[in-house]
């Protein structure tokens, strides 16, 4: 007996599984979110969110309430970038291991923010219920079974035990590092495996603000910290603070060996203040591994953020990563639910993401070996500047014309040009003299940009559009246009002349261009969205 039927059923209520239920909604599908643990999470984890994720909350339109969150500018805490002292209280000496390119207002309408999890999922579980989504915790998924029309779950609700059934269409495992759902798939995981073994510490200490003399900085690493390393993170605040000792097991240290009195201990000494004032609030045990899923899609089954992909969090990729996973999936089930899309379109989220998600695990480990002092010279060249890693990935799959097999995911520099498989170029246009950017045109439907009326592509891209039943948005970018660049050469941005045209997908990435005239616009125009929608591939 089937108790509940939905389009989407999402397993995991951290900030992927969450996004996931509001991208959906939004896009008029209807999701329940099952969670076990009671509540939303209680700790400030994952508290740097980058450009391009806050771009998506901006398309679905609730960037302003995640922004509302931030406590006054933590913009320059980024600036700030990684540093090491030998105490805290020798913060007038500090080393810059790392000062990571972010954002910029030439390459992104948004900029990165420091807000810790404990906040933003709250607002992020809100909106999921106000697009439609039921969110449940305290119920965790039991078992599934999948077949050609969808999945069948089991779920238990934890305080009674009662279990319920639930029939979706499509099933997202959002659950964690250690996913149930990747493990009833059967999905092995390939990588280093665990890399080092952590304990993140929430403290009150009053005294620390004074001694690091209003420095700012994404992390401060500390070396006194008697036989590790400990992080110092500023990201979500300082009340409480997060400090993250190194632990070995395999000099047989465990977790239970850190009492209050020992953390508050290495805390004194990272600081260089014996009697410093410091209570624990919380402990919690973590691995920093690199594992990637060798799938993640089988059948109607779909994996997104750590249940993909795991890494140390050297970078700040985890949560990122899997909330552009998230978007990646939610905008192409929609697409299939609302019959705008063919179900071969959903084989490119594996296609797409999982090498996004390999590459990002691959330059995690590269910061993780810099920043403990176990990087050679060939490791150091390997690093990524972090725009790229956030900004400048590439996807190529089926869905992409032209997609070149050779281009790696991330390339040495950022090359945001309208190439396809590239995030769109930003640029500020003007729209019935509202100020918008390029990026506020890509959320629901695919769009086309031309620089003249006169080319034809408006109309070949609306028969197009209705041989595949898929909508596609056009307008033209000139003086006289539907919209307006306010300086630069729009067609120059994406790579095309006058009477070119670049088709670009619902997630703000380029699927086709075409840099001048062609001899059959509508031939063109139906492989490029024929490929596109997954029709052609």
């Amino acid at each position: 007996m089937v108790d509940v039927r939905v389009p989407v059923l999402v397993v995991g209520c951290g900030p992927v599984g969450l996004s996931a239920a509001v991208f959906l909604g939004r896009l008029g599908v209807r999701c329940v979110v099952v969670e076990k643990r009671g509540e939303t999470s209680l700790l400030p984890r994952a508290p740097g969110l980058q450009a391009r994720t806050m771009e998506l909350f901006r398309a679905a339109g609730f960037s302003r309430e995640i922004r509302a969150l931030e406590m006054g500018d933590s913009h320059p805490y980024f600036e700030g970038g990684i540093i090491q002292v030998r105490t805290f209280a020798e913060i007038d000496d500090a080393v810059t291991l790392e000062a990571p390119s972010l954002d910029g207002p030439e390459i992104s309408p948004e900029r990165v923010m420091g807000c810790g999890q404990d906040r933003y999922e709250k607002v992020l579980a809100d909106l999921a219920r106000q697009g439609g989504s039921e969110v449940r915790f305290s119920t965790r998924l039991v078992s599934f079974e999948q077949d050609a029309e969808g999945v069948t779950a089991r779920l238990e609700h934890l305080p009674t035990g009662e279990q319920t059934t639930v029939r979706a269409d499509y099933l997202v495992g959002a659950d964690g590092a250690s996913s149930t759902t990747r493990r009833l798939l059967g999905v092995s995981r390939s990588g280093r495996g665990t890399v080092f073994d952590a304990l993140s510490i929430y403290f009150h200490a009053p005294e620390l603000e004074s001694l690091l003399k209003g420095r700012k900085f994404i992390l401060c690493y500390a070396t006194e910290a008697r036989g590790t390393m400990m992080g110092l993170s500023r990201l979500h605040g300082c009340d409480p603070w997060l400090a993250a000792p190194l632990y070995f097991p395999e000099k047989g240290e465990t977790p239970a060996d850190f009492t209050d009195e020992r953390c508050v201990d290495i805390i004194r000494t990272a600081a260089g203040r014996p009697g410093m004032h410091v209570e624990v609030l919380a402990k919690v045990p973590w691995q920093g591994a690199q594992l990637v899923a060798d799938t993640f899609r089988v059948g109607r089954v779909f994996l997104a953020g750590d249940a993909a992909h795991v890494h140390p969090p050297a970078g700040g990729f985890g949560a990122n990563t899997g909330i552009h996973d998230a978007h990646n999936l939610a905008w192409k089930l929609a697409g299939r639910y609302h019959g705008t899309v063919a179900e071969p379109l959903l084989d490119t989220y594996d296609a797409e993401r999982r090498r996004v998600g390999a590459a990002m695990a691959e330059q995690a480990m590269v910061r993780n070996r810099i920043r403990h002092g176990h990087a050679d010279e060939q490791t150091r060249a390997a690093m990524v500047d972090d725009i790229i890693i956030t900004l400048g990935y590439r996807y190529r799959s089926a869905a992409i014309t032209d997609s070149d097999e050779d281009v790696p995911v991330l390339t040495p520099r950022l090359r945001l040009t309208g190439q396809p498989g590239t995030r769109a170029p930003h640029l500020w246009l003007r729209r019935d003299g509202e100020r918008i950017s390029t990026i506020d045109l890509f959320w629901d439907d695919f769009v086309l940009l031309t620089g003249c009326r006169r080319t034809g592509w408006p109309e070949a891209a609306e028969r197009a559009g209705k041989q595949f039943g898929t909508p596609v948005s056009s307008y033209v970018v000139a003086e006289d246009g539907d919209l307006t660049p306010e300086n630069g050469d729009w067609a120059r941005a994406y790579g095309v002349g006058p009477d070119g045209a670049v088709l670009v997908r619902p997630d703000a990435f380029v699927a086709w261009r075409s840099p001048g005239p062609v001899d059959d616009q509508d031939k063109a125009l139906v492989d490029a969205l024929g490929r596109a929608t997954g029709n052609r591939t």
